[in-house]
């Protein structure tokens, strides 16, 4: 693992970023692959319901609005989410994710800390001082009790079987 100049003075370094429960699937074929648990190296989709106030509730149902974002993620980002399980480190998830896409994410520290932060603007993700342990489930495929989304329909393309040993 190669070093990463400024690491250790980064604020972020000893904290725990982790997703926060939402729907997430993966899809496509394996792209990069870091052997890493509960990383698959495929492109990842969230889907969120949309928030409608009551006038725009009313439009959307008329206009039979979708009432579900789908948001597929990029690649580096699919790979940082995956990464994001509240068991790893900034540190750490930027020296996987250095490992990883080299010279296209550089400078690493700074893009993987500015991905982090638009999820975070977007309440996808969090930045745990401790590690998550299971507190809450974050894996792929479940709707979380807060939300409500629509079935999907039968020619799907999502995969949101567990990895083995990932973290629930």
């Amino acid at each position: 693992m190669e070093e990463i100049a400024g690491m250790e003075d980064h604020p972020l370094v000893d904290q725990y970023p982790c997703r926060t429960p939402v729907w997430w699937a993966r899809t496509g074929e394996i792209n990069k692959d870091p052997a890493l648990r509960g990383v698959s190296g495929r492109r990842v989709v969230l889907r969120i319901p949309k928030q409608f106030g009551r006038i725009e509730g009313k439009i959307a149902s008329l206009l039979r609005a979708p009432t579900e974002l789908r948001r597929p993620l990029d690649e580096m980002n699919s790979m940082l989410w995956e990464l994001a399980d509240g068991s790893r480190t900034f540190g750490q998830i930027c020296h996987a994710m250095n490992d990883v896409f080299r010279e296209e994410i550089a400078p690493v520290m700074q893009r993987t800390a500015a991905a982090i932060q638009q999820l975070k603007n977007n309440n996808l993700m969090l930045v745990l001082e401790a590690p998550l342990d299971a507190r809450w489930f974050i894996g792929p495929g479940q709707t979380p009790e807060h939300q409500t989304l629509d079935d999907l329909p039968e020619d799907h393309a999502y995969d949101w079987s567990p990895m083995k040993n990932e973290a629930p």
